[in-house]
C-alpha cells in the first residue's frame, strides 16, 4: 500500500525588501562582521552606540534601582536646597563611605546627580538634568515606589506571559479591575490604588486641561474619578463649571472629603457605584475618562462607553485621556511599559490612538478626534460627541 507522501511546503519568492533584510540579519549576527566593526573607525560609533543600547537594556532593572534609592533617601529633596560635599551627603544620608560613593557615581552616570564645585572649589554633588524634575514630585516618587510591585510580577516574565506563574501582586493591588462585582471591594481594598491614581494624577490632569479647554461645559462627570484629582484641576480652570463624580463606593468617601476641602462642595455630587453594572448618572454635557479604559479588555471597555454614551445628552462631549500605544516618540512606554504592567494587572492593555477610536464609535459615539498633546509618553487625548438624533426619529 502506497503511502501519500505529504505536500511539498511552498511559500512565495521573497521581495526586494525581505531579500535585504535576510541579508542585513546573516551580517549582523555575523561574530566576523561585529569584530570588524567595532576595529573600523567609520563603523566604530555605530557599534558602540548598539552596544551601549543592549546594555542599557540588560542593566535597566539595576539603573531603576539607582533611582529609587535616590528617591527613598530623599536626595533630591535634600540637593534642592544646594550642592553638598560627600562628607556631609554621608552624614545626612547615614550610609558607609564606600556605599555612598558607589549611589553617587552611579546617580551622576544617570544624569539624575552631577559634579559641582563650592565657593572654595571644592568637589561637591547637585542636580542633574534627570534628577531636577524629581524635586517636589510626589507623583513620579509614588509610582518609583510602586514599581516595587511590578518588579517583583515580572521576576519570571515567561511564567507571566503564559500565565503559569504565581497571581501577579499587581492584579491583587488593582483589584478593581479583575473583580467581578467592584462594587462590593471594601475600602481597604480601593484605597492604596486610588491613592496612588490621585498622586499621580498631576501628571497628566494639567496636560489634558491644556490640551481641551473644560470652560465651554457647563457640567463635567469624571467617570472613575477616583479622589477628584482631575476635577479639582479642572475646576481651577473653569470656575462656572460643575462637578460630577462616580467611582466605587470605597472611593466615594475620601473623594467627597478631598472636594470640600477646596471649598467645591457646593458644587459637586459624588456618586458610588460599578461602571459596569451601573447606570451612570445623568445631567452632564461632557464626560471624562482619565486612564479608565486602558485597565479593562475589550468586552469590558466597550461596557463603560456604552455606560457613558448612555449618560450623556445628545450632542454631549467624551473626552478619553490615557497613554497609548503607537504613540509618536513613545513607544517604549505604551507598547513595551505598559504592555507588561497590564499584563500583570491582569485586566486591559495598552490600545493605538485607532483602536480606542473604533471602540468608541461602536459605543455609537462619532466625530472621533485625536488632540495631539505635549508629552505623548504620558497622556493621549480623544475627543467624541454623542450624536443628536436624525429629523423623524
Amino acid at each position: 500500500m502506497d503511502v501519500p507522501l505529504p505536500a511539498p511546503h511552498v511559500t512565495a519568492p521573497l521581495g526586494w525588501r525581505q531579500r535585504w533584510q535576510a541579508w542585513r540579519d546573516s551580517v549582523l549576527t555575523s561574530p566576523e562582521f561585529q569584530r570588524r566593526a567595532a576595529r573600523s573607525w567609520w563603523m566604530r560609533p555605530i557599534a558602540r552606540r548598539r552596544a551601549r543600547g543592549l546594555f542599557d537594556l540588560v542593566a535597566g532593572f539595576v539603573y531603576s534601582q539607582v533611582l529609587l534609592a535616590c528617591v527613598r533617601l530623599k536626595v533630591f529633596d535634600l540637593l534642592a536646597r544646594g550642592p553638598l560635599d560627600e562628607q556631609e551627603l554621608a552624614r545626612r544620608l547615614d550610609l558607609p563611605p564606600d556605599s555612598l560613593q558607589r549611589l553617587l557615581a552611579a546617580a551622576v552616570a544617570l544624569g539624575l546627580l552631577e559634579h559641582r564645585r563650592n565657593r572654595d572649589g571644592a568637589a561637591c554633588f547637585g542636580l542633574g538634568k534627570l534628577g531636577a524634575p524629581m524635586v517636589g514630585n510626589g507623583a513620579i516618587a509614588a509610582l518609583v515606589e510602586h514599581h516595587a510591585v511590578l518588579y517583583a510580577d515580572l521576576q519570571d516574565p515567561v511564567a507571566l506571559l503564559r500565565g503559569t506563574g504565581a497571581s501577579p501582586g499587581l492584579s491583587a493591588y488593582w483589584a478593581y479591575a479583575t473583580a467581578a462585582a467592584p462594587g462590593a471591594l471594601a475600602p481597604a481594598q480601593v484605597n492604596d490604588y486610588s491613592a496612588l491614581m490621585s498622586a499621580s494624577q498631576p501628571l497628566v490632569a494639567d496636560e489634558v486641561l491644556d490640551t481641551y479647554d473644560v470652560r465651554r461645559h457647563r457640567c463635567l462627570l469624571d467617570v472613575g474619578g477616583g479622589q477628584g484629582r482631575f476635577l479639582r484641576a479642572a475646576a481651577r480652570r473653569a470656575p462656572d463649571l460643575q462637578l460630577m463624580l462616580f467611582d466605587l463606593p470605597g472611593v466615594v468617601p475620601v473623594a467627597r472629603e478631598a472636594l470640600a476641602a477646596e471649598g467645591l462642595a457646593e458644587r459637586s455630587t459624588v456618586h458610588g457605584g460599578d461602571f459596569v453594572r451601573d447606570a451612570l448618572p445623568t445631567g452632564a454635557d461632557i464626560a471624562t475618562l482619565i486612564r479608565v479604559i486602558y485597565d479593562h479588555p475589550d468586552a469590558r471597555a466597550l461596557v463603560i462607553l456604552r455606560a457613558v454614551f448612555s449618560a450623556l445628552p445628545p450632542g454631549g462631549t467624551l473626552l478619553l485621556a490615557e497613554p497609548m500605544a503607537g504613540a509618536p516618540g513613545a513607544p517604549r512606554m505604551g507598547d513595551a511599559y505598559f504592555g507588561f504592567y497590564l499584563l500583570a494587572m491582569h485586566g486591559g492593555r495598552s490600545r493605538t490612538a485607532a483602536e480606542l477610536q473604533a471602540l468608541m464609535e461602536t459605543a455609537g459615539f462619532d466625530s472621533v478626534r485625536e488632540l495631539p498633546t505635549p508629552i505623548p509618553l504620558q497622556v493621549g487625548v480623544l475627543v467624541a460627541k454623542k450624536p443628536a438624533p436624525k429629523p423623524g426619529f
